[in-house]
């Protein structure tokens, strides 16, 4: 496949589980792909619509992997979350089902945490997840609370397989009330231009790159991007051929861009 148009592109928006790594294991090429966006100086930021860990973490997590990256380049959809709120509602009360990482968010955008009459129910990722959570949330958002979604992953990769994620731990609430969560992440368009505007580039120099086909790859087409599949996480050829739509460019891994 020739990627001479890709290899053009100003900027560079990657999905970081599935692309970057699997768990704590960074996957083959990625080394080479970073340095190959430095060396040439392109624009990048890791777009990850995991909310469990702040871009500082991030940033470490990568750096025990032995990939030394700039806190700048990562933008979470907790952070997305954290700001749409704090835009529809100032100073406003959650209840947040999730890590450090949502929490965090929440309250450096001026949200505060509430679990008797919040203005949100606010659910991401978390392995701290069970009944009395869920019974919680049910009972605030029939009082009035409105609920959010970090963001729509059913499922994520990890070193030991696919693991449930935020639209799943969210199901028994939509469920139970009755209520369709309004969802911040990938592939809503609000993720892709917070990203963009970050970059400060336009759409026609920018590729998204990403392993789902329902998030990643549906986002840069409903936002004009060039488009890059990568087989190293959760979609495959297989699976791939069950959409209606296609990737403009559908690599191996990261590694390819960089040959």
């Amino acid at each position: 496949m020739d990627l001479t148009e890709l290899k053009q592109k100003q900027a560079f928006i990657c999905d970081m589980d599935g692309v970057i790594y699997h768990g704590n294991n960074l996957l083959p090429g990625v080394h080479e792909f970073i340095g190959w966006l430095e060396e040439n100086h392109k624009q990048f930021i890791f777009l990850t619509n995991s909310s469990e860990r702040a871009p500082r973490e991030l940033q470490q997590k990568l750096g025990r992997m032995g990939l030394e990256v700039d806190e700048s380049h990562f933008y979470t959809s907790a952070l997305a979350t954290a700001a749409f709120l704090a835009q529809q509602c100032p100073g406003g009360t959650v209840y947040a089902i999730g890590e450090a990482g949502l929490i965090n968010a929440l309250y450096e955008a001026g949200l505060s945490m509430n679990d008797v009459n919040p203005d949100y129910v606010v659910v991401g990722e978390t392995r701290s997840y069970g009944y009395e959570k869920i019974e919680k949330a049910v009972q605030l958002v029939f009082g009035g609370a409105k609920l959010i979604g970090t963001n729509t992953d059913l499922t994520g990769p990890s070193e030991n397989g696919i693991i449930p994620a935020c639209r799943a731990l969210m199901a028994p609430i939509e469920l139970a009330t009755g209520r369709t969560a309004y969802y911040i992440g990938k592939p809503n368009p609000l993720m892709m231009r917070i990203a963009r505007d970050r970059l400060g580039v336009s759409r026609s120099q920018t590729a998204i790159i990403g392993d789902r086909m329902d998030t990643d790859i549906v986002a840069g087409i409903e936002s004009n991007m060039e488009t890059v599949l990568v087989l190293s996480g959760v979609t495959s050829r297989q699976s791939m051929e069950r959409f209606p739509y296609r990737p403009r460019y559908i690599l191996n891994g990261v590694g390819d861009i960089a040959k």
